[in-house]
């Protein structure tokens, strides 16, 4: 028979509550975006009141390490879920703010209503409603008085049941009393064990991932520093979506503000760069892999608790080491010199814009490749060419689609054994054959996905080679996406549609050039076999019906620059599956040529 490695202990919620204030549960994720939306925070606070149950907390305290001095050390308690649920009751009834997932700071108001005996999510009618308690965090404060809520509420509302509503309010406040089990995990279970068990973990909350799993590990560590790493972790991600906080951290937080930190991000309060605005998991995917050599998010958590991965034994020494070489990998990701030559280089290739950046996870290992270039000392243009290439093969496969801590350690480790050039040259002659080309990705874009990477890099191959927009004869694809251009329809949508074809037909990312709104306009939903013939017209009479384009010639090198097959210059407009056929292998050549110059 199996020993239960766990106890399950009911405490009242007053009493986590107290213990997440004074830190003794260890929860990172409240100084981050709170994922949950009010009505969640609405309905836990309906469920307790009603008594059903919530859940159970789980909680692992540190394992025990040797100290300098051979004796052991536990830890804090680190909360592995329930996260969300403590979080919404410190909003809810402590009035906490939190930060939402724009990185706002927002006050979560619950409101309830005495006769109707219901909570709501406070909005502006509630607020003007007397026969609503607005916020109750009136009953929970410290100086709460229910007689007086109670005598207000009547004063406010003369028909109502003195006797009921002070029963109602009394019963709303002991909600603190109500009791949640917290399953604590037994402190001598491996690193290995507890990971397993919070990967199971499938509650109605929101679960801890392995990065939320590192940031706890990460916050509770104060003997070498971790609860000021995991706030400079915490605000250069906040500062890269909303510059304007940076008072707030100066004023809000004098500690951190002259901590080692603060002068190496507080220049993201001068940006407006939203290219690459990276969350906590990203920063800790970067740092750790280029730091450590390895890609698994649990091999940094297990290292962070001292595991001596050959002993299996846990050692100060290795929590000290750990930190100091996770420090190191921060503060090279927020280093403004390598970040902004980051974006310069997607920038260069030709994603200009946030819109262009689909791969969040091949945005991080093009940054893993740049710092592990820089350390070894290659030359500026090697390795921006190195990066470029990278990148764009990576966003071509989908290389990081998939499980990417596999992929990112399996390459990490790759590149470790065969040197980054070496391996990196392999990888994208292995992957991109000439066959790719004109075999591959023609089939590929058989697609109408306009998110799909094949027309991300179609479009980031325009913009990088000068290519004019569909018809234009100034305006280039790269204005047009730095305003928004339009996606026209070769063959257009109406057209398409009155044949009886489907969204995904009409929609074929081969069907789409990128074109001045005037144009798209212009050419609504007139048959190809119309516009392509008056097309032809134009360049004869000069009446402009089409953009400003005249000149035949001219024509002709804009239908090349769009992939638009030649025999429509000439008046043959073939089947639409014919045409879209024929695109697609002039737009997977027009992507060769573009990766070709980013050599």
């Amino acid at each position: 028979m199996a020993t239960q490695r766990y106890s399950v202990t009911p405490h009242p919620i007053e009493t986590l509550l107290t213990w997440v204030k004074s830190g003794e549960i260890a929860i990172p994720e409240i100084q981050r975006p709170f994922v949950w939306d009010a009505t969640k925070v609405r309905n836990l606070l309906d469920s307790l009141y009603k008594g059903y149950p919530v859940g159970y907390l789980i909680s692992w305290r540190n394992p025990t390490i040797r100290l300098k001095d051979g004796s052991p050390s536990a830890g804090k308690r680190i909360l592995i879920d329930g996260q969300q649920r403590v979080t919404a009751l410190m909003a809810a009834l402590l009035g906490h703010e939190v930060l939402t997932k724009e990185y706002q700071t927002v006050r979560i108001r619950i409101a309830f209503h005495p006769v109707q005996d219901r909570f709501e999510v406070t909005n502006p009618a509630i607020q003007r409603d007397a026969s609503w308690i607005d916020d109750v965090t009136s009953i929970f404060s410290p100086d709460s008085d229910l007689l007086a809520l109670v005598e207000e509420y009547v004063e406010r509302n003369p028909g109502a049941d003195r006797k009921k509503v002070g029963q109602v309010l009394q019963k709303v406040g002991k909600i603190v009393n109500n009791h949640v089990g917290l399953i604590e995990l037994a402190e001598d279970l491996d690193i290995e064990t507890v990971t397993e068990i919070f990967i199971r973990v499938n509650s109605a909350g929101t679960p801890l991932s392995q990065a939320d799993f590192a940031m706890s590990r990460i916050s509770v560590n104060e003997t070498f520093g971790g609860n000021v790493l995991r706030k400079a972790i915490d605000y250069f991600c906040h500062l890269a979506v909303a510059p304007e906080f940076h008072p707030n951290i100066e004023k809000g937080d004098p500690e951190f503000a002259a901590s080692e930190f603060w002068p190496k991000i507080k220049w993201l309060k001068d940006t407006n760069d939203d290219l690459y605005d990276p969350t906590y998991t990203d920063m800790l995917r970067v740092a750790f892999t280029s730091q450590f050599g390895r890609g698994k998010l649990g091999d940094l958590v297990a290292l962070l608790s001292g595991r001596n991965f050959e002993t299996r034994a846990y050692e100060e020494a290795i929590v000290e080491q750990s930190f100091n070489k996770l420090r190191d990998g921060i503060n090279a990701f927020m280093n403004k010199t390598h970040f902004d030559r980051l974006t310069m280089i997607l920038r260069s290739s030709g994603f200009l814009t946030a819109s262009l950046i689909r791969s969040q996870n091949a945005v991080n290992f093009a940054y893993i490749v740049y710092l592990r270039g820089r350390s070894e000392g290659l030359s500026p243009h090697v390795l921006e060419r190195l990066v470029r290439r990278w990148y764009a093969m990576s966003i071509l496969r989908q290389r990081y689609s998939g499980n990417p801590e596999t992929a990112f350690d399996f390459d990490i480790r790759q590149i470790a054994s065969l040197g980054l050039i070496s391996y990196t040259e392999a990888v994208i002659e292995n992957e991109l054959p000439d066959t790719f080309w004109t075999g591959m990705l023609p089939q590929l874009m058989d697609t109408s996905s306009s998110k799909s990477p094949y027309f991300i890099a179609y479009q980031a191959a325009q913009a990088r080679l000068g290519d004019k927009g569909f018809l234009s004869t100034d305006i280039t694809v790269r204005d047009l996406l730095l305003n928004r251009g339009d996606k026209h329809h070769v063959f257009p949508r109406k057209h398409l549609q009155r044949q009886g074809l489907s969204h995904g037909r009409y929609n074929q990312i081969a069907n789409f050039v990128i074109a001045q709104s005037e144009i798209n306009i212009a050419i609504g939903d007139t048959s190809p076999e119309t516009y392509f013939t008056e097309l032809m017209e134009q360049t004869d009479c000069g009446w402009q019906r089409y953009g400003g384009i005249i000149d035949r010639e001219r024509l002709r090198t804009n239908f090349v620059e769009n992939c638009l097959p030649d025999y429509l210059l000439d008046g043959t407009v073939p089947e639409y599956d014919e045409f879209l056929a024929d695109r697609r292998r002039l737009m997977a050549l027009k992507i060769k040529t573009w990766f070709e110059a980013l050599s």
